[in-house]
């Protein structure tokens, strides 16, 4: 019998996929122990296995990459030429380049390695010095540009089809994107072993439904037979005894038959109810995936990511195993790596600081995850500097996002929750990769808002940042609180509940014209939710008995005083109509008993209310202040003016040009601009001297700077923050959306 090529293909794929995951996964921990001679052995063995496999499958192009990475590291295991990290990185590009041929075996393609990387392995194997990367990644597989300020996204997992589908896509050359999950067996058996359950109680629910219609029957002749003996006058014949005796027989069989079926159908309802839940439970659990398939491809992004910023760290991940519906996983990537860039730019120090501050000089970023209460959370820390409540402030109030007053009356967890304002930054510069502040606005709309979960900050100056993500287990059905307030009903999202209970009225105190409750040592202020909510109708009687639901939003908490409460539902959460997107206070809507619409509270929004901070903390603009700002660009290329030029004009901003740094300076000893763009390399003066020399003016000293410049030099950006820029663009990553978020984040 031939041999069937496309019956195996799949399956090669897909292994081959593994053994790269074990190669990176093997070569990012020997960076940090690169004397681990088993580690470099099992690299060994799955660059073998891919060549064999190759081989076998007539996949010429991978076999022969995989024989240059495997002399490589055979060459390491025996000691012949030395671990590098220059030598991992070589690895590396080989690792991301066997996963690009893979995706065109797939397509029915025989791709092959570049020769580039090919010498370059041979080189490494005889024990010549491992040429430096590239600035670019060889044959890596292409990559929509991402929008300016956001991270690259991580790779999705590789796409499972199946032999059919593959004998398909042989035949007509390519495949199709489609969406594929694996399903481990022993819950595919779980769910079939249920579905018998459910289709025999089935069975002798309705037997119960059927005996239940015959009694119904014969309840009704035996009422016509009553109510025909009740028509006959009495005492007319000898058988109207008997016939009431036969009459009351039969009403109590019926009673005693009815009795007995009712209790069968009500315990036929209760076997079906449990069953159902279980078949809810386990159907959820198909497309639950384990953290790791999200985890496990952001120790390479990590490693990446530190080598560009020029960081030691060890990344640490702990609870792989840990389920969340796969839906989740999916939304919860790019908050995830947006997070991760901040705890790398700005959480860690340079070894530099670390040491002078007793630090090792090797930082630690951890993820990890565990089960909560029903929810999952998801721990992102650092041992980095800490948030520093101060420079929050200062750049609050410099943006003028809150008034003094206002900063002042907050307390810490408020200040640090003003990380995920739009355009918020604590970054000393802005770059091309970070500082604009477009990031943990979007890390807490996605969880908060879109996954109904939380996000809270817990950190130490000098000694690291936590971020702790509380996300439901799956988005079929959405735990809630159902609380009546003002006489109406509405949900509470139970990730944001901490607690319920009820408490004497004599036990809320009164702290500056507020109401508060004292928790465990812990003061928490206390609001009528049907307040908040501006409900009219009318409150049940107050006793001496107040119910308090405790909500959170970070470290916020806020009591909230309600009515009654209902009780825990698992119930489906529909979102908003587009025309009632601007519902602050609601976040969805549930149907209740009688098809009543019920509405989901937004508890973030909820806590800003009752702290009085949603609009009157924010300092509005004078009049004369309502006119654009203006903006100086400086810049020896005529093109480059104008395409500034005009894209700033575009959104309203007046601006002028300078032809180089001497102009620029003169113009401003006379005029007063809100915002300087300038060059580095320009005649008479460069940027960095019309940077400095605007700081020595006092009229200029808290002016936004921003330099556009082709210098991406590490030394160039950490001289832009030395001369006091408030932002580094290079030119290379320039677009009109990058120049705008910059610039709206400095003067709004």
């Amino acid at each position: 019998m031939a041999f069937d090529y496309s019956k195996f293909l799949a399956r090669f794929v897909d292994e081959a996929r593994e053994h790269c995951a074990t190669i990176s996964e093997g070569l990012l921990a020997l960076d940090s122990s690169p004397g681990d001679v088993e580690a470099i052995n099992a690299l060994f063995r799955s660059a073998h296995t891919i060549k064999g496999s190759a081989r076998m499958m007539k996949v010429l192009g991978v076999s022969e990459l995989a024989h240059r990475m495997e002399d490589v590291l055979d060459g390491a295991r025996s000691s012949r030429i030395p671990f590098t990290r220059a030598l991992s990185q070589l690895l590396f590009k080989g690792v991301d380049c066997l996963l690009a041929m893979l995706d065109k075996v797939n397509a029915g393609e025989q791709p092959e390695a570049p020769l580039e990387l090919r010498e370059a392995l041979v080189r490494a194997a005889a024990g010549g010095e491992p040429p430096k990367p590239a600035a670019e990644p060889v044959a890596a597989a292409p990559v929509a540009a991402a929008p300016a300020g956001e991270p690259p996204k991580p790779a999705a997992p590789p796409t499972t089809l199946t032999e059919e589908q593959h004998k398909g896509a042989l035949a007509t050359g390519h495949t199709r994107a489609q969406e594929y999950l694996r399903v481990h067996a022993d819950k595919l058996d779980d769910l079939i072993r249920l579905m018998g359950e459910i289709i025999s109680e089935h069975g002798r629910f309705r037997k119960d439904v059927r005996q239940l219609k015959d009694i119904a029957a014969d309840t009704e002749r035996h009422l016509l037979a009553v109510a025909e003996g009740q028509g006959k006058p009495p005492g007319k014949g000898p058988g109207d005894s008997g016939a009431r005796r036969r009459s009351a027989g039969n009403s109590t069989a019926l009673q005693l038959s009815l009795r007995q079926t009712m209790r069968s159908v009500t315990d036929a309802v209760l076997m079906q109810e449990h069953l159902i839940g279980e078949l809810q439970e386990t159907s959820l659990k198909l497309r639950m995936l384990p953290l790791s398939t999200l985890f496990a491809p952001l120790r390479r992004t990590v490693w990446d990511m530190a080598q560009e910023f020029g960081k030691d760290i060890d990344f640490v991940v702990q609870g792989e195993e840990t389920e969340l519906d796969r839906k989740i996983t999916e939304r919860i990537g790019d908050p995830l790596m947006h997070m991760i860039r901040n705890a790398l730019d700005h959480g860690l120090e340079s070894p530099e600081v670390r040491v002078a501050a007793g630090k090792p000089p090797r930082g630690n970023i951890t993820l990890s995850a565990f089960y909560d209460g029903g929810c999952v959370t998801i721990a992102l820390s650092d041992d980095g500097h800490g948030l520093s409540a101060d420079r929050i402030r200062e750049k609050a109030l410099a943006k003028r996002l809150y008034s003094e007053e206002s900063l002042a009356r907050m307390s810490r967890a408020e200040i640090y929750n003003i990380i995920f304002l739009p355009g918020f930054s604590t970054s000393p510069v802005i770059t091309d990769v970070s500082g604009r502040g477009v990031g943990m606005d979007v890390v807490r709309r996605n969880i908060v808002e879109e996954l109904k979960g939380t996000i809270s900050i817990e950190t130490k100056e000098g000694q690291g940042t936590s971020f702790l993500l509380r996300l439901p287990l799956n988005l079929a059905v959405f735990p809630l609180f159902l609380v009546s307030a003002g006489g109406l009903i509405c949900a509470l999202p139970a990730t944001s509940i901490v607690e319920m209970l009820a408490i004497a009225r004599d036990e809320i105190i009164e702290i500056l014209d507020k109401r508060a409750i004292r928790l465990r040592e812990q003061i928490v202020p206390l609001e009528e939710l049907a307040a908040i909510l501006k409900f009219t109708g009318q409150a049940p009687t107050q006793t001496g008995t107040a119910l308090v639901a405790i909500v959170r939003d970070g470290q916020e908490k806020l009591g909230l005083l309600v009515d009654e409460i209902l009780g825990r539902e698992e119930m489906v959460v529909k979102p908003l109509p587009p025309h009632m997107k601007n519902l602050r206070l609601v976040t969805g809507g549930t149907i209740g008993s009688g098809n009543s619409i019920i509405n989901v509270l937004h508890v973030p929004e909820l806590i800003r209310q009752a702290h009085g901070l949603a609009d009157v903390g924010r300092m509005a603009a004078d009049k004369d202040e309502e006119r654009g700002a203006t903006i100086l660009v400086v810049d020896d290329s005529v093109n480059t003016r104008e395409i500034e030029r005009s894209i700033l004009e575009a959104y309203g901003y007046t601006v002028e040009t300078a032809e180089d740094g001497q102009e620029a300076y003169d113009r401003t000893r006379s005029e007063l601009f809100d915002l300087v763009i300038t060059d580095v390399e320009m005649p008479r003066m460069d940027g960095f001297t019309l940077t400095e020399s605007l700081r020595a003016d006092p009229r200029y000293r808290n002016v936004p700077v921003v330099i556009v410049t082709s210098r991406e030099k590490e030394e160039d950006k950490r001289r832009g923050i030395t001369v006091g820029a408030d932002a580094y663009i290079v030119k290379r990553a320039f677009d009109q959306s990058n120049l705008l978020d910059t610039v709206k984040s400095l003067i709004g």
